[in-house]
């Protein structure tokens, strides 16, 4: 079985990981957001209302959030491919 076989078998699950992963991980930091804050919704870059600081925290933290939720969900992702098919999606 060739390396094309297990990059096949990932790419629509890749896909189908990508989009959970960013429901996952915006659900995740409205949460920690919620707790760090104390506010319910994070602030957005074009709120005028907010500073400078809150709106760059909040671009920091979501981002390493999604981060680390797609490279989990990535990695699970291409385990299950490589017990499927016996080889590591490149």
């Amino acid at each position: 079985m060739s390396n094309r076989i297990g990059k096949a078998a990932y790419k629509p699950v890749g896909v189908l990981l990508g989009l959970a992963a960013g429901t996952i991980a915006g659900v995740i930091f409205r949460q920690v957001w919620s707790l760090t804050s104390g506010d319910g919704e994070a602030p957005s870059a074009t709120d005028e209302e907010r500073r400078w600081g809150e709106i760059l925290a909040a671009a920091a933290l979501q981002g390493a959030i999604f981060a680390v939720v797609r490279a989990a969900v990535d990695r699970g992702g291409a385990m299950g491919v490589r017990k499927l098919t016996g080889r590591w999606p490149d």
